[in-house]
Parts: C-alpha cells; structure tokens; sequence
C-alpha cells in the first residue's frame, strides 16, 4: 500500500539547536529529536531522561477516590471478603495480579475472577457478579472494565454488593451506581488522562498505601505488570505513563519474574526487554490465554512462585498462542476473500466483515490486518450467544468509539476507546448498523484522510550514523537513541530517510520479507536493511536504480555477530 511521507524537522530554530549541542555535548540529529518532541528546556530534557517516581502525581486528585480509599479500607477492617474482576485481556489480567499483590498483604480474604470471553463476553458480567455473591464477597473491585456496566452494577446493588470500578475507558452518558475512578471522566482533575487500566489499579494501591501510612516502595516491586499493560494496551507513554513504564521495564529486566524468565525461554528471546518486546513477545502469550481458554490461566501464571506450575502454564499459553497464530491466519485470509467479493465495496469508507463460525478470540487481531491491506475503520463480527460480537480498530484519523458511539441504538453494548472498540447487537440490526458506521466515517472522514501516512523524523545521510565516529560496534547515535526509550505513543521511534540510496544485494526471506545491502555513493558504511512484509517492494530497488528509504536503527545480533541493520518501514523509487 502506497504511504504518504510525512517528512518532520522543517522550521527548526537554528540556535536553540546550537544551544542543546552545547548544553549536553551530543550531535545535532539528537537536538532535533529532542527539539521535535518538544524538549527544549534543560529542566525538561534531564526530566525525559531520568524519569523520577517522585514526580507522579498525587493519587487523591483522582475523583471518588478518597471515597474509594475509605470503602476499602473499611471493607478490610470488617474482615469482609473482596472481589477483584478483571478483564481477559493482559491489561486486565495484570491489573488483578497487581491489585492481588498489593491487597494480599494488608488483607487474606480476597478472591479474583477473570470472565469467560465466549460465554460472559466483555465487561462486568452477572455470572461474574453472583460468584461474588455465593463466594460471600461484599465489594467487587472491577479493573479495566465496569465504567459502562450501570444495569450490572444495579443488579450487584440490589443483592447488597458494594462495587468500586478501576477503568480507563470513555464513560458512557450516565455513570454507574459505584464509586468511578477513571480519568476520563468528564468531571475528573486527574492530570493524566491516559492511564493503562492497571495503571488506575496501581494508582488505587498508591492511595491506599499513603492512607494506611505504609512506604510506597512496597508497590514499586509491582510496576512490572503496569509497564507490560502500558506496552499491551498501546497507550501513550508520555507523561505518567513514561515513568511507570520505564521503571517497570527496570524491574521487569532487573528482577524478572518466573513466567517472564519462561516466556523469553519459550520465545528464544534473551533479556533485556523494551517496551516494544513486550508488545510483541509478552503480551501475545498473555493474551493467547484469554483468547483461546480463559484469561484466569494468566493471571495463575503471573501469581504463581512454583516453577512447576508455571512451566505447565507458560507452555500451555506458548501452545494458546500457535494456535492463536493459527486462526489469525485462517479468518484473515476468509475476510480478504470476503472482501474481493463484495461488489459494493470500493464505495464505501470502511471495512465491516462477518461469518457467524469464526473465532471470537481473534477478531480484533484480523481487524488490524485488514487494515494493513485496505487502509480504513475496520470490523471484524462474528456470532457468539445468539448475537453478533466483534472488534474495530481504526485508522489514525479516525475516533473509532465516537463512529460506534453515534450507532448506538442499533448495539446492545459497546465500549473502547479512540482507536479500538468492541461491539455487540442483534442480527436483525446488522445491515442498518453497517450502514449508518459508514455514513458517519464518510461524514467525518476525506479522502485526503484516507491514505496511510509515513511519519519521518528527519533526513539524514548513511555517514550520519557514526557521525565521523571510529566504526565501532554501536554508534554513538544508536546509544543517543536508545535513551529515548521507552518508545510507544507519543514517544515513537526515529524514523530515518535517506534518498540516493543503491542495493548491494537483494533477497525475498519467506515469501514476505525484503532482505537488503545498501550503500550510498561516497559513503563509507554499507548496511544491511530488513523490510518486514516489504518483499513486493523488491523491483523498486533493482540493482542500480536509486531509491529513497524510511526506516529505524537498530542492532541486530546473529551467529555472534553484532551490526547496525536498517528497518524499513517503507521504500521507493527515485526515477
């Protein structure tokens, strides 16, 4: 799919740039970077690079949660058992085993629930609540999910349960009968408004440590599961989240737990991970649980000290996760053919399939794919309990929750956020539905919109890589870069260009991936290049025709052998 290049780093002010050279000795490609991010002030930049635990914000700030706070507290007090219910997904599932951690210390009597995704779907559910009930709980604690569950939460009232709710999704219009705690709330002065769900979790645990007078280091063993939930859930890694984040990588790495040693085994990675690891090498396995059994098999791994036991339960998910892999593959390519055959297609601004036979657990996954092949606001539906269920995903110019949202009458529930969603209605509504999200996207959406963008950091030659440095191992900028991280939203990795480039050699690696040597005339450097499903690229960088190159650094480590290799993240022709 052609892209759009998105070229930044244009208008730059020439002695700010001179002044942060200076200031920190480092090379102009690092002051840019830093200048594009907006860090230009030495209180600020220090601040970026040495995120400080002491500079997150005062959990009181949050609405209700004083009030929070004193239900729990009192709750424990009685002696009275509590609930923690989590969704199936890894920003659920590590919001219980945090909230689980945190709790277990200061209170025995608490029991965790993770609702099945195919016979209790999304959300606080009322199996789930007359668990809660029959288990003699009298508070449920919901995480990651609960801020649309108002005839839920009234159902759990009536039979004498307290609920307080831990969430980070878009409200609905009428707030639930429970103490919220949601930065997102309209009448919320949180100042960050985009925590992960087990980061409210953590937030929670931090007010209630500082009411109960007890250290906050106690929590900060447990800001390895919100950094994994931060890097699960894509959401933004700036602000608040980069601290928990990159002390949460620290304890992860540092410290890493049994199951995180067992999943690196089973995916034959090595530590240290980067937050983008754990998007692409934790958060699948975790995930896989929820997917294909149940997401409380994650959590029992996250919980568990036994070796044997999570030997048996990180192999278990490993094997959730091939064939995880294994659907994806099969309803991507049934939704691509789909596709193809609908005549009506190519006039419309969205992308909505649906076979009542495929796998709920792999729906959002496919969402994504379709978007990587047909760039617009996608659904991906299925049947599940006598009604049609699925995921949306979005494009980046596009609010997916508020596309759904103006649906809404034609939906039994929904929930999400800006760029993904869950949806649930009835059949008969199907066809109305899929007209009306589609009305809205063309409404809201151009056609200048609907092409795929490139952003592009800065143009830099191949010789800027070393920077006139001695050719070692890794460059002085690779070193500069990896001190940005953790990359994530807000916070992406630099992306490069170079134009005038030539191909050394060129191959195809299954059938998908585009393998280069590439060299520019009077540079000094040749490098290897990887293009990850860029292989129908390949005749747009014949030998001796030039071309012009997006792509990130990075070290790539094979058969002993350490050398930068390029990643391309797109390509083409100069002539």
């Amino acid at each position: 799919m052609e892209k759009i290049w998105d070229v930044k780093g244009e208008n730059m002010d020439s002695s700010e740039l001179d002044y942060l050279c200076n200031r920190f000795k480092i090379e102009r490609t690092i002051s840019k970077l830093l200048w594009q991010r907006g860090l230009r002030k030495e209180s600020d930049i220090l601040k970026f690079f040495n995120p400080s635990l002491q500079d997150l914000h005062d959990s009181f700030l949050m609405k209700d949660m004083r009030e929070a706070v004193e239900l729990l507290v009192n709750t424990m007090t009685k002696g009275e058992k509590i609930m923690l219910y989590g969704d199936y997904d890894v920003d659920g599932t590590t919001a219980v085993a945090t909230m689980f951690l945190g709790i277990k210390e200061l209170h025995q009597d608490i029991v965790y629930y993770i609702p099945d995704r195919y016979t209790e779907g999304y959300g606080l559910s009322i199996q789930g609540i007359d668990a809660a009930k029959t288990q003699n709980c009298t508070l449920i604690i919901t995480l990651d999910c609960g801020v649309k569950a108002a005839d839920k939460i009234a159902y759990a009232r009536n039979l004498g349960l307290n609920v307080i709710v831990c969430d980070h999704h878009e409200p609905g219009e009428e707030l639930p009968d429970a103490l919220v705690l949601d930065p997102k709330r309209k009448d919320c002065n949180y100042p960050f408004k985009e925590l992960s769900g087990c980061g409210v979790g953590f937030k929670f645990l931090q007010a209630l440590y500082k009411k109960k007078g007890l250290p906050d280091d106690l929590l900060f063993n447990l800001l390895d599961f919100v950094a994994i939930s931060i890097g699960a859930d894509i959401v933004s890694v700036e602000g608040e989240n980069r601290i928990l984040a990159y002390h949460g990588l620290k304890k992860l790495n540092n410290n890493p737990r049994l199951f995180i040693q067992k999943i690196a085994e089973l995916s034959s990675r090595k530590l240290p991970f980067t937050l983008t690891d754990v998007v692409f090498v934790l958060a699948p396995r975790i995930n896989a649980a929820g997917r294909i059994r149940s997401g409380i098999h994650a959590v029992n791994m996250m919980l568990s000290n036994d070796s044997q036991e999570i030997n048996a339960l990180t192999e278990a998910i490993n094997n959730d996760n091939k064939i995880r892999r294994e659907f994806d593959e099969q309803i991507t390519q049934e939704a691509l053919a789909q596709i193809d055959a609908d005549t009506e297609f190519k006039g419309k601004k969205t992308t909505v399939v649906y076979h009542p036979t495929w796998h709920k657990g792999v729906v959002g996954i496919v969402a994504s794919r379709l978007i990587e092949t047909h760039y617009r606001p996608t659904i991906v539906l299925t049947k599940s309990n006598d009604l049609i269920t699925g995921s949306a995903r979005s494009i980046s110019q596009l609010n997916i929750y508020q596309a759904i949202e103006s649906c809404k009458e034609l939906l039994v529930q929904f929930g999400g956020h800006e760029h993904a969603a869950g949806l649930t209605l009835k059949e008969e509504n199907l066809k109305e539905f899929c007209e009306r999200f589609d009305r809205f996207v063309k409404e809201n959406l151009s056609d200048s919109k609907m092409i795929p963008e490139q952003t592009i950091d800065m143009e830099i030659q191949l010789d800027d890589v070393y920077c006139n440095q001695i050719h070692t191992k890794i460059p002085r900028l690779m070193k500069a870069i990896d001190a940005f991280e953790p990359f994530g939203p807000g916070n992406m990795k630099p992306v490069f260009r170079t134009q005038n480039l030539f191909t050394v050699e060129s191959r195809v690696l299954k059938e998908k991936h585009l393998k280069l040597k590439v060299r520019q005339p009077q540079s000094h450097y040749t490098y290897d290049a990887i293009g990850f499903g860029l292989a129908s690229k390949e005749l747009e960088v014949a030998s001796g025709l030039p071309f012009e190159m997006a792509y990130t650094l990075e070290i790539n480590e094979f058969n002993g052998l350490t050398n930068v290799q390029l990643n391309i993240k797109d390509l083409r022709a100069m002539c």
